[in-house]
């Protein structure tokens, strides 16, 4: 039981410490691309690891095996990090400017290639 408790508390634990990362990161880095990457990344596997933590609690602890609590893990494992890239390669293609220091742009060239082949200006 209380080996139980604390595998609970570790996964929450560690699911809290990565969303308090998750918002230091949305406040103290520069542009939208880079706090996109810090929100899809490091939010989900918090998230995750709490959902986790709940998970093994309600198993171990009350008895109760939930399924959903699994598929939702699943569903934020593959959604996650999917919705924080297609956000952010729409921003730059709508034009949003990344962070003047950023040193590589791999992005850019593909897209003007891209724009090339369909004859787009």
């Amino acid at each position: 039981m209380i080996l139980t408790n604390s595998v609970v508390i570790l996964f929450i634990t560690i699911g809290v410490i990565f969303i308090v990362v998750t918002a230091i990161g949305l406040v103290r880095l520069p542009d939208l691309y880079t706090r996109a990457h810090a929100a899809s990344k490091s939010a989900t596997l918090g998230v995750m690891c709490i959902l986790i933590g709940v998970f093994l609690h309600f198993w171990l602890i009350e008895d109760h095996f939930n399924p959903r609590i699994l598929l939702g893990i699943l569903f934020l494992f593959i959604t996650g990090p999917v919705g924080g890239h297609i956000m952010t390669r729409s921003s730059y293609i709508a034009g949003v400017k990344p962070w003047k220091g950023t040193v590589r742009d791999d992005l850019g060239p593909e897209i003007e290639r891209m724009k090339k082949e369909q004859g787009i200006q």
